[in-house]
């Protein structure tokens, strides 16, 4: 029996007491009428862990948040103690940024109990999801620092004045903020500009999965740091990406991220995938006001913007921003500077791979409705196509990929150079 009670203070054992209280008195039933949990995962990153635990059926469970030291009790009730239980402790890292460990077992008859011992304050978010594509019901453990990673900060930390971590990917060149010219068009950069990159779903959300087994979140993380080593090395260019690792970012907080830095433009980054394994080519996407450009521009969107669901997103945690964008969506001059950067970057794509569609393409991607921030949504090509998938997968063509997509920011910017003044952080 696993017995967490011994060091809580007097208040937190009568609080919690009527939770557990409540446990006991709920019809758990016969051992063979208990849940099952079907798998445990653990994905570590900066801006927060999440722990999930998928299952074979509803369940209801109560969590305490203890002191001295800190740590998260969840008690599940109607749950076995099973093996995949036990193996719960052993997928926590040492690097770990915020749990020092878990504990797992029977703390009452029909009730599991799981100890969170934690390395510092914390706002953990604990939450179920109904089943949703390959995956059943799942409980959520996110476990935030008590002040939030501050984006811009993280931007300044590879700023050119700071050093680089050792441990960073494909690390940036140095690089000072003087005037710089673009290779094709003679155009000039005045100024620093900052590119927010966002590769697409990752952690319990994979995107599409190619017929060769690769994950497309695995694809356009590469591919998307690659493109960040490259356009740091530029005089005058500096990037940040919306997730360095795999780990699941719901898509208002990409956008929130690129607001936050006060982005000069936000580039998703994505590998497509259709029912029919011959589609190919590369695509570019921007928001649409009025309707999708074409019906697969809509299938498509649909299936980005259902990544929330499949990655996992705490419904009771309201953002105020959102309401906000999509009130917002009539600044069109944001709009009209998406389509330009787009017709760039496609025709750069356009010289190294077959284009799906010859033009810019419109659809309501939940990801690019930041309303003062030029975006757009760079399908790399089909991994569902088994051809294109092994170029994906190539790291060689991985770099193409990234220099073409530089060369058409570069290209961008020659002909629709930034404002003079440089931006600062939103408050909002």
């Amino acid at each position: 029996m696993l017995d967490e009670t011994a060091p809580f203070s007097r208040r937190d054992i009568l609080k919690f007491a009527a939770a557990s209280l409540t446990l006991l008195v709920s019809p758990v039933g016969a051992a063979s009428a208990q849940g099952s949990v079907l798998g445990v995962r653990v994905w570590p990153a900066r801006d927060y862990t999440r722990v999930t635990l998928e299952y074979d059926r509803s369940l209801k469970f109560t969590q305490l948040l203890v002191k001295d030291p800190m740590r998260l009790v969840v008690d599940l009730e109607g749950v076995e103690f099973n093996s995949v239980l036990q193996s719960l402790p052993g997928k926590i890292s040492e690097t770990d940024p915020y749990i020092k460990l878990i504990r797992a077992g029977r703390n009452k008859p029909g009730v599991v109990r799981l100890v969170i011992e934690l390395k510092g304050q914390v706002n953990p978010q604990v939450f179920t999801l109904a089943p949703v594509g390959e995956y059943g019901h799942r409980l959520v453990l996110d476990i935030y620092p008590a002040q939030p990673i501050d984006p811009l900060m993280a931007l300044l930390e590879r700023s050119p004045e700071a050093p680089l971590k050792a441990d960073e990917q494909l690390g940036s060149a140095e690089r000072k903020p003087v005037e710089a010219k673009t290779e094709r068009d003679g155009g000039e950069i005045a100024r620093l500009v900052t590119v927010v990159l966002d590769p697409g779903h990752g952690g319990e959300d994979p995107g599409a999965v190619g017929r060769g087994g690769n994950y497309e979140k695995n694809v356009v993380l590469s591919v998307a740091r690659r493109l960040k080593a490259k356009m740091d090395a530029e005089p005058n260019m500096r990037s940040t990406l919306t997730r360095d690792g795999d780990y699941f970012i719901p898509l208002h907080q990409r956008v929130n991220k690129a607001r936050r830095v006060r982005a000069d433009l936000f580039v998703s980054i994505h590998a497509d995938a259709f029912l029919k394994p011959t589609a190919r080519g590369s695509s570019v996407f921007v928001l649409s006001e009025h309707g999708a450009s074409s019906s697969a521009a809509r299938w498509l969107a649909k299936k980005e913007n259902d990544a929330d669901l499949i990655g996992g997103v705490n419904l009771d945690v309201k953002d105020p921003y959102l309401a906000r964008t999509l009130l917002d969506l009539s600044q069109t001059a944001t709009l009209n500077d998406s389509l330009k950067l787009g017709k760039s970057v496609l025709g750069e794509l356009g010289r190294i791979n077959d284009l799906h569609k010859g033009e810019v393409e419109q659809a309501g991607f939940a990801v690019l409705k930041a309303p003062d921030v030029p975006s757009i949504l760079v399908e790399t090509a089909f991994i569902s196509n088994p051809e294109e998938e092994a170029r994906l997968t190539d790291e060689d063509y991985q770099d193409k990929l990234a220099e073409a997509i530089l060369r058409g920011i570069k290209r961008y910017f020659s002909k629709s150079p930034p404002a003079g003044k440089s931006k600062l952080a939103r408050a909002d």
